[in-house]
């Protein structure tokens, strides 16, 4: 029989509670044993946090954790197991097969009858399950048979199957602050059982700047980088290991820009960028098309961006802003990277610095809402061709005036549509000379003789 564990015991039955061995490195040595030893995600862990509440009261039923890597999902999952009075198993979507998953769930239905004992079963990168795989564990998920902790980088909504998301909580994890980054690093460097408490270390302020800033919030990836370091700095002539931004620097590998080109990372940094575009930020707009271009993103893809942005959120307030986009999106074509950044950084600058207006996509849409609501207007005769025999015997162009017959060619005459409706310039950059006109052509639109 399985036997129970408590919040009072040191380790969880099952994978979890495998001691860790002390030549593991020391991000797996320093996985935290409790919601008190866990760093970062305030937001859901601090007290009187839902997801908080949910652990300390034992409630929970099943989670979906998804977030960037080394933010802390596995070690949620093992801190929740040791919480709850429940066997915890851990499968992997990578290495598990239907098989694996099937045996578990027998085994958790068999342990909840016998002796009434609940399961936790942790799936790390359960996005990796295919929809069969997925399936399998809708029964007892529903049923309650196991409560379910899925870990995944991607988002549930588009990798993992709808009905399992539906009998599921969802709770995404953030990257690490430089201070939640750097409190861990205390912690390790102070701890003589699991961390390098036993060394004398000396982390001088720039190496932790340097540490914290190239973590990018993965908790894994600092302490990789800080034991690096302390293994193969001797000490001095004092004992202490003095770590400086030398040492860090050669012992951190290049700062790894987090981004997928598919997926979460891909839609929010160009989601970013535009809005940083469109809100005429032009540092931040810099930045995201400098991580997007770091990270081999598809430069003709950012271009065909720029150059849809011109039309919709700069617009008419400054005509110039679609001849630069599109001007950009050739020479991107024309010259290739890694010098089409440039183009494209112009590009990015001027738009970012233009006048906003969304004039015309507003116009277009409403028109095209007229449109698609059935909203039927007959051309006027006046308007309707008159270039073919028998067109002057339906009346077709009859009492049709000629523009240029007319000053500053504005006839006074309606075009089957009233003036407004659709196209409303704002008072932005070169649209607002389009207002002023457009208001004195209204007055021209009176009763006036044709020029002689």
């Amino acid at each position: 029989m399985d036997d129970l564990f408590t919040a009072d015991s040191p380790t969880p039955p099952g994978h979890a509670g495998e001691k860790i061995s002390p030549n593991a490195p020391l991000a797996a040595r320093f996985r935290p044993r409790t919601l008190e030893e866990y760093i970062g995600q305030g937001h859901l862990l601090a007290p009187g946090k839902p997801l908080r509440r949910l652990i300390e009261a034992d409630r929970l039923t099943s989670l979906i954790l998804f977030g960037p890597p080394g933010v802390g999902k596995t070690s949620l999952a093992e801190v929740i197991a040791r919480r709850t009075v429940c066997r915890f198993e851990r499968l992997n979507g990578v290495e598990s097969s239907v098989s694996d998953l099937r045996r578990v769930l027998a085994a958790a239905v068999t342990r909840l009858k016998v002796n009434g004992q609940r399961t936790v079963l942790f799936v790390d990168e359960i996005h990796r399950f295919n929809k069969a795989q997925q399936d399998v564990l809708l029964p007892d998920v529903e049923a309650g048979s196991v409560r379910l902790i899925g870990a995944t980088t991607h988002n549930p909504s588009f990798y993992i199957n709808g009905p399992l998301v539906s009998r599921s909580q969802i709770f995404q994890l953030e990257p690490l602050s430089s201070t939640e980054i750097s409190t861990l690093i205390d912690s390790a460097l102070a701890d003589p059982e699991r961390g390098l408490g036993k060394l004398k270390i000396d982390l001088n302020p720039e190496a932790r700047a340097h540490l914290t800033s190239t973590s990018e919030g993965d908790a894994r990836r600092a302490l990789n980088g800080l034991e690096i370091a302390a293994l193969t700095t001797p000490p001095g002539a004092d004992g202490i290991v003095h770590i400086d931004i030398v040492t860090i620097e050669e012992c951190v590998q290049k700062k790894r820009v987090l981004y997928d080109r598919d997926e979460d990372q891909h839609y929010d940094t160009i989601s970013a960028f535009i809005k940083s575009v469109r809100g005429s930020d032009p540092d931040a707009a810099l930045y995201w098309l400098a991580k997007m271009i770091e990270a081999g993103e598809d430069p003709r893809f950012i271009a065909r961006r720029l150059v849809i942005l011109a039309s919709e959120d700069i617009g008419l307030a400054d005509p110039q802003g679609l001849v630069v986009a599109i001007a950009a999106h050739h020479a991107v074509e024309f010259i290739g990277m890694p010098e089409g950044k440039i183009p494209l950084a112009e590009a990015t600058l001027y738009l970012a610095c233009a006048p906003k207006s969304n004039s015309s996509v507003m116009g277009i849409s409403n028109a095209l809402e007229a449109v698609q609501k059935g909203e039927v207007v007959q051309v006027p005769k006046h308007l309707r061709d008159a270039h073919y025999p028998g067109a002057k015997q339906l009346g077709h162009g009859a009492g049709y005036q000629y523009s240029h017959d007319f000053p500053e060619a504005i006839a006074p005459q309606g075009y089957g549509i009233e003036p407004g409706r659709f196209f409303q310039p704002t008072d932005q950059g070169y649209e607002a000379k389009i207002k002023v006109r457009l208001a004195s052509w209204e007055k021209l639109r009176t009763d006036k003789p044709p020029k002689s």
